[in-house]
């Protein structure tokens, strides 16, 4: 994994050696070292490990996402700030099976850094709304809930939305259990008598 400012060096290299080819007379090497230089370009905006890492996320490998995701040791170094957005939306999605803690903070430095996407903006504030509504934050799930379906133009997550709106309804028409402090209760001193 290359730091990125190496990948604009390389960049600035390879067009450099275009420019001293192109003054020799060798166009068609000139021509080649642009191609070069326009894919180190390429991969500075796009990371190759990210998108390798989305790829095994749509074939729902978690495992094999995991695994080049892993090798980014360092996301501030190697990755520009959308770049690091995307490598937490990714560690977000993946943690979200396993660790909730763990996932809320992936999904809100995603947030903080910036996604380009807006289906992949309203997907990381869903997932956090889901993450609220199982801590009980029910008005914190409202709030990025409704973010989540203004951010949602083309309709891409409208089931999953409908579907957490649901649950949050059927949450909120639940009675409300208290345990303890009663006078009848277990623990109380009008309780059970033989």
């Amino acid at each position: 994994m290359f730091n990125k400012n190496i990948k604009l060096i390389l960049a600035v290299a390879t067009l450099g050696l275009a420019v001293w080819q192109f003054t020799e007379n060798e166009i068609g090497n000139g021509i080649m070292f642009i191609l070069l230089a326009a894919i180190f370009v390429l991969l500075y905006f796009k990371n190759e490990i990210i998108i390798l890492a989305f790829l095994r996320l749509r074939k729902q490998d978690f495992p094999g996402a995991q695994k080049w995701l892993g090798k980014i040791s360092n996301p501030e170094g190697a990755l520009t700030k959308k770049q690091q957005g995307y490598y937490y939306y990714l560690q977000g999605l993946m943690v979200s099976q396993t660790n909730m803690t763990e996932a809320e903070k992936f999904f809100k430095k995603a947030i903080g850094l910036g996604l380009s996407m807006k289906t992949d903006l309203a997907m990381a504030k869903l997932n956090l709304a889901g993450i609220a509504m199982t801590k009980n934050r029910k008005r914190e799930a409202q709030i990025l809930l409704k973010e989540a379906k203004s951010l949602d133009k083309h309709n891409m997550l409208a089931e999953q939305i409908k579907t957490m709106e649901h649950n949050m309804k059927r949450a909120g028409q639940q009675p409300k259990q208290q345990f303890g402090g009663g006078r009848g209760g277990r623990g109380g001193r009008g309780g059970f008598r033989r």
